[in-house]
């Protein structure tokens, strides 16, 4: 079976597997493995990501961020436009997964990594990613209107990543931080005005090995 064959059914058994083949399909589904190729291609030269072989890109980064779309849609069924900023988002993960899966969400994915935000931003352009604004800049730095979603993929401690973004969470908005295992000594050291209010055990196809995503808020008085 050729290598294209076989990495497109690859794709397609996943997304079925994930109960994403209603929201991925036809030209979605395309863009995902054209990410996929652009990925593959910088990743030779830019070193993106430690992960190499496309087989596995496919489920220890792409199925991986789209395990946490069901969840976000239950966080944001209910607002037009929805604003989710992905934090230290590298090359893209999670956040172009998710515009290909979620077109009607708002996604700004921000990095400090000129490299990786030139890289995600060319994929934004050449497959015609609308949805989504790439920004060169470290959090704390970074000034915005604020966000619906902030969501994390390895990009710090619990702790850091709240207490690092808490000027971009809208009033009701959430902390979306995705983790292996559930981290109970980082969720100790939240700080004292942050609960975890949901922990989400997800299941990735094809990969063996745990995955949580943690919902976070600012207590409510």
């Amino acid at each position: 079976m050729p290598v294209a064959t076989r990495l497109a059914d690859g794709l397609a058994d996943g997304l079925v597997a994930l109960g994403e083949q209603g929201s991925v399909c036809g030209r979605a589904e395309e863009k995902l493995r054209r990410y996929l190729a652009l990925l593959t291609k910088w990743n030779r030269v830019y070193n993106l990501t430690a992960i190499t072989e496309p087989e596995q890109m496919i489920t220890h980064h792409v199925l991986d961020s789209l395990a946490i779309a069901a969840p976000l849609d239950l966080l944001l069924a209910r607002k037009q436009g929805a604003r989710v900023l992905d934090v230290g988002s590298g090359a893209g993960l999670p956040g172009i997964p998710l515009a290909i899966a979620r077109q009607a969400w708002q996604l700004t994915l921000l990095d400090g990594n000129s490299k990786k935000t030139a890289f995600i931003a060319q994929v934004a352009a050449e497959i015609g990613l609308s949805n989504v604004t790439v920004v060169t800049a470290r959090a704390e730095s970074f000034v915005s209107a604020p966000f619906d979603v902030i969501v994390s993929r390895a990009f710090a401690s619990l702790r850091d990543f709240v207490t690092r973004t808490k000027a971009l969470l809208g009033p009701a908005g959430y902390w979306a931080a995705m983790k292996g295992g559930v981290p109970h000594d980082e969720l100790r050291e939240l700080p004292s005005d942050v609960e975890c209010r949901d922990i989400h055990r997800l299941q990735i196809p094809g990969l063996d090995a745990e995955r949580h995503l943690l919902l976070l808020k600012v207590k409510i008085e």
